[in-house]
């Protein structure tokens, strides 16, 4: 069998993908390689100045990129909603929408609206972008929602009670546990809703394995361990790539590396834990997003 890797991705020309946190990491990389697959490329980012650094970056080996840079504040549900609306008055079509941006084991602070930082930005920042962003991806044939989550899901156990970490001591790698927890059930409970919809997009989900990226900046762990364990971005971002990309994926399908404990490694179908198939969690997170944001799909 052979492994997957970017001489797998045809040519992208005509098609337009939206990646959040495009600035490093692995939203920089796919930025990168789609744009080399003559994609448009809407780096959906926080700060535009460090954008178009990158877009300069990635022209200057190929000229030929379309890359643009918007706006995105995924801890800002007004942000998100001016995002949204930009994209749907520029562009009639969008193919391929990477969820990708995210913080990780942060010190305590809230989003604009009021949300725990990590779920806030990891989950329904990205929760907000997808609902109002559905349209223009039910109206393009073939489209792609990929939601990116971690091996820390395995961590995560939601306390629907106190999602907001008001009542408890914040305990920050749970609430990151959590967030990729809530990544699993958002792209899993929505592709159950929309599997009986002919113009529904697909909804994948991916994990990096251990790759070393500026997101454990915050983990004196991940600094140490990383020359031996890690993968670098090209590799770590092979799975993002085929989720969003592979032509045989099936709503639900959740891609890792092939590796000892999916740590590094080609990209393959992998399976979440036990909790992340929990329906009743699921659906009671969808409805508690739905409740938090305003947004309804």
């Amino acid at each position: 069998m052979t492994k997957w890797n970017t001489n797998n991705i045809p040519d992208q020309k005509g098609r337009v993908v939206i990646i959040t946190g495009a600035t490093s990491g692995l939203g920089k990389e796919a930025a990168k390689i789609l744009s080399t697959k003559n994609a448009t490329v809407i780096m959906a980012v926080r700060n535009t100045a460090k954008g178009e650094v990158v877009v300069a970056e990635l022209s200057k080996t190929f000229p030929h990129a379309k890359l643009e840079v918007r706006k995105l504040d995924l801890d800002s549900l007004n942000s998100i909603k001016s995002f949204a609306e930009g994209v749907i008055a520029s562009y009639d079509h969008l193919e391929i929408l990477i969820n990708n941006a995210g913080v990780m084991t942060c010190p305590f602070s809230k989003t604009e609206d009021g949300f725990e930082i990590q779920m806030g930005t990891n989950h329904l920042g990205h929760f907000a972008l997808s609902g109002l962003l559905m349209p223009l991806l039910k109206k393009t044939i073939g489209s792609r929602i990929v939601a990116t989550s971690s091996i820390a899901h395995r961590q995560g156990n939601i306390d629907f009670e106190d999602i907001n970490w008001e009542k408890r001591k914040y305990n920050t790698t749970k609430a990151y546990g959590d967030s990729k927890l809530a990544n699993l059930y958002f792209a899993y409970e929505l592709a159950r809703k929309l599997k009986d919809d002919p113009n529904a997009p697909l909804v994948t989900a991916a994990h990096p394995g251990w790759t070393s990226t500026e997101l454990q900046r915050h983990s004196i762990i991940f600094r140490v361990l990383n020359p031996f364990f890690a993968q670098n971005v090209a590799n770590g971002v092979l799975p993002t790539l085929r989720a969003a990309l592979d032509e045989s994926a099936k709503s639900g399908d959740y891609f890792g590396p092939s590796g000892f404990q999916e740590l590094k490694g080609s990209p393959i179908v992998v399976k979440s834990n036990e909790m992340s198939y929990n329906e009743a969690n699921a659906k009671r997170l969808w409805e508690v997003s739905e409740k938090m944001t305003g947004i309804h799909f």
